[in-house]
């Protein structure tokens, strides 16, 4: 299931170029949403619901997960010597509490966003960092997908510390791919968004908003 996934993502081929300070991915308006290609995982029972809304701070995705996973992928080129860092807003309005994140049965996430890099000719031989809202882990935990060593799950934020309100998040991925994979990293080449509760088999909701890549 997983792994349908990532190689769905880490297939995504460089299209633009980081020209800005401030680079924003997704604009999360209705047209943006019937151009982005939902993929369901594989062996998946349902694909995860996506929709677009907008409050004071401008538009957001909104993703419904009952017993479902599917992502949505952008295809783009992002000079990490540039914009090393990714800013993500997002909120779980419900989460996934009691599952085992680490394992393959509990490895749902209510809200993640993977940056990936590629580094074969094969998709599976690609890298990842799949950063994650958790409903269990506390921030600053990190461990190796159960699915593949090739994707680190970090940790970001936690609805332990702040359930059901929109937090900003930060985090240098130029300097996360060289401490968990060992790689000096210049272009990431594709990023994602993913809310997932097919080995669960639970129910999310959860929002992101304004997701750019900057230079501090």
């Amino acid at each position: 299931m997983f792994k349908f996934f990532y190689i769905f993502i880490t297939s995504l081929i460089l299209l633009n170029s980081a020209l800005a300070e401030n680079m924003n991915i997704f604009k999360f308006t209705e047209q943006e949403l019937s151009e982005l290609d939902v993929r369901k995982v594989r062996g998946a029972d349902n694909k995860t619901l996506y929709s677009v809304g907008s409050n004071e701070n401008g538009d957001f995705l909104k993703a419904v997960a009952d017993n479902a996973a599917s992502g949505l992928g952008k295809e783009i080129k992002i000079d990490l010597n540039k914009t090393p860092f990714i800013n993500i807003t997002w909120k779980i309005e419900k989460d996934l509490q009691g599952i085992n994140e680490k394992s393959k049965k509990g490895h749902d996430f209510a809200a993640r966003v993977f940056a990936v890099k590629k580094t074969g000719a094969t998709p599976l031989s690609n890298r990842a960092i799949n950063y994650v809202f958790s409903s269990n882990s506390a921030v600053g935990e990190s461990w190796p997908s159960p699915y593949t060593k090739k994707s680190i799950d970090n940790v970001l934020a936690t609805t332990k510390d702040n359930p059901n309100v929109w937090v900003t998040v930060k985090a240098n991925v130029k300097e996360d791919f060289k401490k968990f994979h060992n790689l000096d990293v210049n272009e990431l080449d594709g990023l994602a968004i993913m809310a997932d509760t097919d080995n669960s088999k639970m129910k999310s909701i959860s929002y992101f908003q304004n997701i750019y890549f900057s230079a501090d």
